[in-house]
């Protein structure tokens, strides 16, 4: 064991974070000499979490690293696509399909479902609260409320959702940008003046880092918020107004009540960034009060996993499920220009659109074959677009 709890790349790979059950069952058809029998299994999920109407796959290029070297054939929606637990009839929809002996890979399903429950649940909140700022910038702040090593994930799942930038150094390097983030009330604090650490930032912080004072330390707001513009001048970008549970008042007045006052001392260029306990209710309601951009951190980080299952649906071709699922190799039929899904047999034509009646693609896609990725595996930034484009049709 290292420093810190978590597992290596190579015991993932290898199924050691596996449920016991699982190592069980390779024992069992092991000695039985049942572990080349070939199984079809599907994931599936059997409802979103908060009544929410669909979601953002996200872990898919975990996935094809998991499964790369293992002997089976992988299918998977892409990376980032807009997925609902059930098409229209009802029919469940599944986001993967793996095919191959089922010895090979049992024990590789707690990790696969690991990798897609908790990024699918972080990119489905981030597109939701992204789609409720609208062209306002949002910035990730969860890194500090997950294990440091879930970092990354949290970050490039976040960016991925549709946020525009993530805080924490490793995660930015994970999604090939720049950090973003302002300053701590602990840099105030040790200058023992707000004005002192503004100018201090201003001095040594790199040009190209926009100046974003945090002005809720020791005075009001629109007090603190007067302070920085007059201190720095035509140099600050904007103000932070942060954890407001700590103290009276109705937030979005607050921000409305400093946009005035900037505003009138000829400052309507400086910006205003809220953080502190922020989701997609609250971010529409400060963002229509006048904030021009949003640290979002707890949750975003802590975002409802989705309870994905991997179900064996056929058994050296034969047609197998347990109860409650539906037997059989399957396909997703989208509509591209309305997202309308519809799942059939395997071997079923294509459907046309039942809204707009044109004509549709196939979203379950080789991902593996044979133990070798074959799909590309996009940029984060990539996937991103791919997501707004995406949720721009959607309804919230």
């Amino acid at each position: 064991m290292g420093l810190f709890h978590v597992a290596t790349d190579e015991e993932i790979k290898r199924g050691e974070t596996t449920d016991v059950y699982f190592y069980r069952t390779r024992q069992i058809i092991e000695a039985k000499k049942m572990d080349g029998i070939r199984a079809l299994a599907e994931v599936t999920l059997g409802r979103l979490p908060n009544g929410w109407p669909w979601g953002i796959l996200c872990g898919i290029e975990e996935v094809a690293r998991l499964f790369e070297g293992c002997p089976v054939d992988v299918y998977a929606m892409p990376e980032g696509s807009v997925f609902y637990n059930a098409d229209r009839r009802g029919v469940r929809e599944p986001v993967m399909l793996i095919d191959g002996p089922y010895g090979k890979y049992c024990t590789l399903e707690t990790p696969m479902l690991g990798l897609i429950c908790q990024a699918s649940g972080v990119a489905t909140r981030a597109a939701r609260i992204k789609k409720a700022a609208g062209e306002k910038v949002v910035v990730a702040f969860g890194s500090r409320r997950m294990h440091p090593a879930l970092s990354p994930m949290l970050d490039r799942a976040s960016y991925i959702g549709g946020f525009d930038g993530v805080s924490s150094l490793k995660g930015a390097e994970t999604i090939g940008e720049k950090p973003m983030g302002t300053m701590p009330h602990s840099l105030v604090i040790v200058f023992g003046d707000q004005v002192k650490s503004w100018k201090a930032f201003d001095e040594v912080i790199p040009p190209d880092v926009p100046r974003v004072a945090l002005v809720d330390t020791y005075f009001d707001e629109k007090t603190e918020s007067i302070m920085a513009a007059e201190a720095l001048k035509g140099r600050l970008h904007g103000v932070r107004l942060d954890t407001p549970g700590s103290r009276k008042g109705n937030f979005a007045e607050i921000v409305r009540e400093v946009r005035w006052e900037l505003d009138v001392r000829g400052h309507q260029g400086v910006k205003i960034f809220v953080s502190g306990g922020l989701d997609e209710e609250s971010v529409k309601v400060l963002g229509e009060a006048g904030a021009d951009a949003f640290g979002v951190g707890t949750s975003v980080s802590n975002a409802p996993t989705m309870d994905f299952a991997m179900d064996i649906v056929e058994l050296e071709g034969k047609l197998v499920a347990k109860r409650g699922k539906l037997s059989g190799r399957k396909q997703v039929w989208r509509c591209p220009a309305c997202l309308v899904d519809a799942v059939l047999p395997h071997r079923a034509p294509q459907p046309m659109c039942p809204e707009c009646g044109g004509r549709t693609q196939q979203m379950l896609k080789p991902l593996v074959e044979g133990g070798k990725i074959v799909a590309k595996l996009p940029e984060p930034r990539e996937i991103r677009r791919y997501v707004l484009e995406q949720v721009e049709k959607l309804g919230h």
